[in-house]
């Protein structure tokens, strides 16, 4: 007997030692090393623990306080009244123990709660006196915290001077949050600057509340909401935990639209299927619903436990971060030609579904995480996000682990991979020949604007591919009527109209062509320049980078990818195929003469034109030394506005730039061509 309670005691001293570390790296250094999940399962099995052995649980247990001891770096102050943590459910049946116990110590048969969302964020405490903010400060460890009225000050959702008739004295309860794009947007600037990133909002508001220089508290995109309050004196108080919410809304300050009063347990099930419906819509994260006893005189009766209320409870949703390992890291081909790095985990159950892969990014997000093969990592699902690996735990890491490094090839096609300028996005060059990339690039090179194939639309690209009947777009060309019919619902009239659209396009414009073999960031305007700039097909296929960046508004980025595009061998054969076989031709391409008259100007096409396309026009003016932009700005020179224009006129009209119609366009090519 003596050694099981030896084993207990040990087991209950490394769980208080663990937590307190936890609570360490959580709360004081905003730098957490294990998921919400793990943390709360430490907790209660160490509850669990001291309820079955009461006689060795310590005073000083991390379930008898709430967080840990305030930072150094500012200065401790004490709450008047502690704010207390909330007990945690994370089943139905849970929930229904909390409102049975209520029940049974109100003697009643229902009750009333308020069900509000559970906010992500940092718990503080706002003091007001004469309807004046005094002082700001952290809940640290629920009797002391940390004071942060400087920074309090600059969050703009906090008002420094309560409206109406204000109470004496009044603590306000709430949570300092980020929303997911004030998130994105500092892990961006954090990313420009050089700084830390963080690894989500919820860390994120932290680490920017208990920033020493109140400067870069302001910086950052901070929201604050008050969910409750602590002294109050010299004022009417209200009878219900909602009209104590109203009433704090009525002092200006913000508190959440998403709570409801609900009755009895149905209410408080009911209310959490809501939330959690909606919770990936919601602009902050949430993590659970929280469920309070409305009545105020009830709570009273009810009382506190060591560390919670009896009143309240926190029913946490499916835990969105999970401890896993890392088995391996694979790359997979997008339809697009986009390469990413997949971490392969050791299967976990997070987000109410079981998770086995994760996306890496690219190789920058690699690299600053640094996950190797082998890694204990933290990995994060939120409703339909593809989950994500947001830290690893290098203190972990297996000691003969090695640094993983990007392939060098396409794994699907061999063709070669290769990188933005940064070095970061990667991509496979064989665009015509990758399997991965088939459908997408048929479908776009059969596309209205590129190839104009009438008839082949995205589904039949579909069957076309899965009945292995086109591999590439070269054999769109030698498909034959007995294959189409072998198709379901594809009739003969079908397959006779299909191959005249087929035949139809083999007659095209070198632009058209260009576009359509979908180089990377080669949209139709690109396309058309390098016609226009080099006249021949050979002539761009064998230019090299120098020569290419000289093309107007071709940068080293997209020359880069223009050279690599024609120098796999894989697309060179796909595009012979398509010229010499398959006989697309197209006339010959006068090239821009140094003095063209539209040579340097943009124009900018809006609204339909009745003698031309805008397909036509835009080569047009591209074979005249033209740039055809797709927005307005102010470098614009002239606005050509069809039948219908939209929002681009208006806005060209407010930027002064020349409009004309399409009679003008006409007169104007008219006369350039006649130059």
């Amino acid at each position: 007997m003596a050694g099981k309670q030896a084993d207990v005691r040990r087991e209950m001293n490394a769980l208080t030692e663990e937590i307190e570390r936890h609570n360490y790296l959580y709360y004081v250094k905003d730098a957490p090393i294990v998921p919400d999940a793990e943390y709360d399962r430490l907790l209660r099995r160490l509850e669990a623990l001291e309820a079955a052995h009461p006689d060795l649980a310590a005073d000083d247990s991390p379930t008898r306080r709430v967080g840990a001891r305030a930072d150094e770096g500012f200065r401790e102050v004490a709450h008047d009244i502690p704010m207390l943590s909330l007990a945690n459910a994370f089943a139905e049946d849970e929930v229904a123990e909390f409102d049975e116990r209520i029940r049974r110590r109100l003697e009643c048969d229902t009750v009333d709660y308020v069900a509000e969302p559970k906010l992500d964020g940092l718990a503080v405490s706002l003091l007001y006196e004469g309807g004046r903010l005094v002082r700001g400060a952290t809940r640290g460890d629920g009797r002391s915290g940390e004071d942060v009225t400087a920074n309090v000050r600059v969050i703009r959702s906090v008002p420094l001077k309560l409206r109406g008739k204000a109470p004496k004295r009044l603590e306000v309860r709430g949570e300092v949050l980020m929303t997911r794009d004030g998130f994105a947007r500092l892990n961006r600037q954090q990313d420009e600057s050089g700084g830390k990133r963080y690894a989500n909002p919820r860390n994120a508001a932290a680490g920017s509340l208990r920033q020493l220089d109140p400067a870069i508290t302001a910086s950052r995109p901070l929201e604050f909401f008050a969910y409750g309050t602590g002294v109050f004196e010299g004022g009417r108080w209200p009878s219900t935990h909602d009209g104590v919410l109203d009433m704090l809304g009525e002092f200006g300050l913000r508190t959440n639209p998403h709570r409801q009063v609900v009755s009895g347990l149905d209410g408080l099930l009911s209310a959490w299927s809501a939330l959690d419906e909606r919770r990936e819509s919601l602009p902050y994260e949430i993590d659970g619903v929280v469920y309070k006893v409305n009545d105020l005189a009830l709570q009273e009766r009810l009382g506190f436990l060591s560390r919670a209320p009896r009143w309240a409870l926190a029913h946490k949703f499916a835990a969105q971060e999970e401890l896993t390992t890392v088995r391996a890291i694979e790359v997979q081909v997008g339809r697009t030609g986009a390469i990413t790095p997949v971490a392969r985990l050791e299967p976990v159950f997070v987000g109410g579904v079981t998770v086995s892969n994760a996306t890496l990014h690219n190789l920058d997000e690699i690299r600053r995480l640094d996950v190797r093969v082998g890694d204990a990592v933290i990995v994060r699902r939120a409703g339909d996000v593809i989950p994500e690996v947001v830290s690893v735990l290098h203190e972990r890491r297996p000691k003969k682990s090695v640094e993983w490094a990007f392939p060098g090839a396409c794994p699907v096609c061999g063709s070669d991979v290769v990188f933005d300028e940064g070095g970061v996005i990667a991509r496979c060059s064989g665009g015509l020949f990758c399997d991965a990339q088939v459908k997408e690039t048929i479908k776009h090179f059969a596309s209205r604007r590129a190839m104009d194939i009438e008839g082949l639309g995205s589904k039949l690209v579909e069957q076309l591919v899965d009945a292995a009947l086109v591999k590439t777009v070269a054999d769109i060309f030698s498909l034959d009527k007995e294959a189409l019919v072998s198709l379901e619902r594809m009739g003969d009239k079908s397959a006779e109209n299909l191959l005249a659209g087929i035949d139809k396009a083999r007659k095209t414009t070198l632009p058209r062509f260009l576009f359509a073999l979908g180089i990377p960031q080669i949209g139709e305007t690109t396309a058309g320049q390098l016609a226009s700039y080099f006249g021949d097909l050979d002539r761009i296929m064998t230019a090299t980078e120098e020569a290419l960046v000289d093309v107007p508004d071709i940068g080293p980025i997209v020359a880069h990818n223009v050279m690599e595009f024609f120098a796999q061998d894989h697309n060179r054969e796909v595009i012979d195929a398509l010229v010499s076989k398959a006989g697309i031709t197209w006339p010959a391409v006068e090239r821009v003469a140094e003095d063209a008259r539209l040579k340097g100007k943009t124009f900018v096409l809006t609204g339909s034109l009745s003698d031309m396309s805008r397909t036509e026009a835009r080569e047009k003016l591209v074979a005249l030394g033209a740039k055809v932009s797709s927005s307005v700005s102010g470098k614009t020179d002239f606005v050509v506005a069809g039948a219908d224009p939209g929002s681009k006129l208006d806005k060209a009209e407010r930027l002064g730039v020349t409009v004309i119609d399409e009679t003008a366009l006409r007169e104007l090519l008219d006369a350039s061509s006649a130059q």
